[in-house]
């Protein structure tokens, strides 16, 4: 009988060995973002120094994660014209994934789906320090790995409001992820490059 686990319990190591998921490290494997971004225009600019404001007030209390789903990520969503067909947005999706060898079944809920089914985007807790992006990716790639197209790449978004990580999923022989940088509102430009990328894949996804 395959051991049933919340997606929240599971570790990279569990989806290695159960899986066979392989990080492919290389710049080669992710480049979309880095590469063939496009500039933003200055309305995008303002609009994004409007979010950083309205981050730095909310954080005076706490940025919780539907704070965040607000404050932060519907406007890059919108930016990106990720609400416009060919996309649409689900929420609180029931995902389920199983193992290779039928011995684990991990159960969750999704934050927030965009679709295609191409673009999965998880929102984790931002109010402890230890929620950091890097705790999401085993459950974003969970999710990544239970998408119903495995003919082109699968892209994720991790985020707790301030940081940002991209994540890219291709199924082969076996399934291989790579991580973009993480990005760091406030710090430099990073949430004009994170809608950058945004805007890239969504480009990509749209042909």
């Amino acid at each position: 009988m395959a051991q049933t686990i919340p997606v929240n319990k599971i570790t990279l190591y569990d989806l290695e060995q159960r899986f066979q998921l392989a990080q492919d490290r290389t710049s080669e494997f992710f480049d979309e973002w880095q590469t063939a971004l496009l500039p933003l225009t200055e309305a995008e600019k303002q609009r994004l120094d409007r979010v950083q404001l309205s981050v730095a007030n909310l954080e005076r209390r706490s940025l919780l994660e539907n704070t965040v789903k607000l404050a932060v990520l519907a406007p890059l969503l919108d930016l990106a014209g990720l609400f416009l067909a060919p996309f649409y947005v689900s929420t609180e999706d029931a995902v389920n994934i199983e193992a290779t060898d039928n011995s684990l079944v991990i159960q969750g809920r999704i934050d927030i789906l965009v679709l295609k089914e191409e673009l999965w985007i998880l929102v984790i807790e931002s109010k402890r320090a230890e929620f950091s992006p890097k705790v999401g990716i085993p459950q974003a790639l969970s999710y990544m790995l239970a998408a119903p197209k495995r003919n082109s790449p699968i892209y994720g978004l991790v985020t707790n409001g301030t940081d940002f990580v991209f994540l890219k999923l291709v199924f082969e022989e076996v399934p291989r992820y790579g991580r973009s940088r993480q990005f760091v509102l406030g710090q430099d430009h990073d949430l004009e490059q994170v809608l950058q990328v945004l805007k890239h894949l969504a480009r990509i996804l749209s042909k």
